[in-house]
């Protein structure tokens, strides 16, 4: 086991990762793991028309608050969704000014990380 230190969002996160086997294997395995997740996102039915920026994510975890609705305007920083792991609160912020295209998740929905909450135009 590794112990490495991950920072998201600004917020440091103490992990063990266990290797499996030589050093190209964790990293191959990490894409992989990552692109169905994306791709199973779209299947909730949005509020609104999909936009060309996707909000993803950072962290799994359950919807504990979602701020905005689609067509809402935001500026970057804005305070999108909260999301609750180890009885934390994250909020996911609004990396650029954008108007809100749909909401893809619910209060109290789990996600996995990179899963699409939102996206933006």
């Amino acid at each position: 086991m590794k112990n490495l230190r991950i920072t998201v969002n600004g917020t440091a996160y103490d992990v063990q990762v266990e290797e499996l086997g030589g050093s190209t294997a964790p990293v191959a395995s990490a894409p992989v793991a990552a692109a169905p997740v994306k791709e199973s996102a779209p299947a909730p039915a949005p509020t609104g028309s999909a936009g060309a920026v996707e909000v993803t994510a950072p962290m799994p975890g359950t919807v504990v608050r979602v701020e905005v609705s689609a067509g809402d305007s935001v500026k970057a920083g804005q305070d999108l969704i909260f999301i609750e792991a180890m009885k934390m609160e994250t909020p996911v912020k609004a990396a650029q000014d954008g108007t809100i295209a749909s909401v893809n998740v619910a209060k109290g929905e789990s996600v996995d990380t990179g899963k699409v909450l939102l996206t933006m135009n």
